[in-house]
């Protein structure tokens, strides 16, 4: 590196340490353990994955985990995008470093999971209900916990993004998904 490359790169990670920082002191100051909103992201967390323990298939649990693991990746990278570019925040968090946990680990992909086994178990159309659960998480669950103030919209981001990034992060796992099992039918020589 260069020296003014250096100095510049020097600069952005005593940012990012300072932002790290200042997370950890308003998560104490305003998203602790005392105060309701903590309760209800870990409700957020949890209810979900109880869920999911008692009605995964097993006989399918490494495909639909997969396929959940798939939307968690993407679920994360795209909310990264969306706080580091301001579009989106998560007020009260369970953790000062993962802001978006309950959403991006147990919500949302556990969901889409369920949905996606209820479309093998029942042969039915991937797309048109991972379409339906798009709409309702990009109009109904977001506006929910915008409404109960655990997350907020900001600058030209609005309810039809958010289900079009649902819709597009479901049907990327499910292609995903999908080329995995192929290259397991291919190897398999099935």
């Amino acid at each position: 590196m260069n020296s003014n490359q250096q100095a510049l790169f020097d600069k952005l990670a005593s940012l990012q340490e300072s932002m790290t920082k200042t997370g950890e002191h308003y998560w104490k100051l305003y998203s602790h353990m005392g105060i309701w909103q903590f309760w209800a992201v870990l409700l957020i967390l949890v209810v979900p994955l109880v869920i999911l323990y008692f009605t995964i298939d097993r006989k399918n649990i490494l495909l639909i985990c997969f396929f959940g693991f798939a939307n968690n990746l993407l679920s994360s990278y795209i909310d990264v995008m969306g706080i580091g570019y301001g579009l989106w925040a998560y007020p009260y968090q369970l953790l000062p470093f993962l802001p978006s946990l309950s959403m991006d680990a147990s919500v949302v992909p556990i969901y889409i999971m369920l949905v996606y086994q209820w479309t093998i178990r029942h042969n039915k159309n991937f797309y048109f209900y991972s379409f339906l659960a798009a709409l309702l998480f990009g109009y109904g669950f977001t506006a929910l916990t915008v409404w109960l103030g655990l997350f907020e919209i900001h600058k030209w981001m609005n309810y039809t993004y958010i289900f079009l990034s649902y819709f597009i992060q479901y049907v990327l796992a499910y292609w995903l998904t999908n080329l995995f099992l192929y290259l397991q039918k291919k190897e398999k020589g099935v």
